[in-house]
C-alpha cells in the first residue's frame, strides 16, 4: 500500500512540473498594433436585448446614424461581450479588424502615439 502512495506523490509531481513547463502563447506584434489603433476609435456600448449581437449592433447603427469608424460592444449577457467594428464597407468583428486593421482606409489615417526617445540629444541652430 506504500508503494502506491509513493507512486500516486511522484505522477503529482511529474504532473506539476509538466504544467510550470508549458509556454506562453506568443502575442501578434500585429494584432497588438490594432488594438491600440481600435482604442483611439470611438466606442458605443449597447445592450443586444431580445435580439442577437449582430442584430443589435446594426440596429444601433442605423437608429443613432453611427458614421464609421466606431468600435460597438455589444453585452449579450453578464458573461459574454461582443465586439464589432463599424467601417464604411460594413461591420466587422474586431478582433479580425485588430489582425488586419491595414486593409481599412479609416483606421490608416489613425496611429497610436509612438513613444520618443527623449535621451537623444538634438542641435539647436544659432541664428
Amino acid at each position: 500500500m506504500e508503494k502506491n502512495v509513493a507512486e500516486i506523490t511522484f505522477n503529482m509531481r511529474k504532473k506539476e512540473e509538466v504544467r510550470l513547463a508549458r509556454k506562453r502563447k506568443r502575442k501578434s506584434r500585429r494584432r497588438l498594433e490594432g488594438k491600440k489603433i481600435l482604442e483611439l476609435v470611438p466606442h458605443y456600448y449597447i445592450e443586444s436585448g431580445e435580439d442577437k449581437a449582430v442584430t443589435a449592433a446594426r440596429k444601433h447603427i442605423r437608429a443613432n446614424g453611427i458614421t464609421p469608424p466606431a468600435v460597438l460592444v455589444v453585452r449579450r449577457n453578464e458573461h459574454t461581450t461582443d465586439r464589432y467594428f463599424w467601417a464604411e464597407k460594413g461591420l466587422f468583428g474586431a478582433q479580425y479588424v485588430e489582425e488586419n486593421h491595414f486593409l481599412f482606409p479609416s483606421l490608416r489615417e489613425i496611429k497610436p502615439k509612438v513613444k520618443s526617445n527623449t535621451n537623444t540629444p538634438t542641435l539647436a541652430t544659432v541664428s
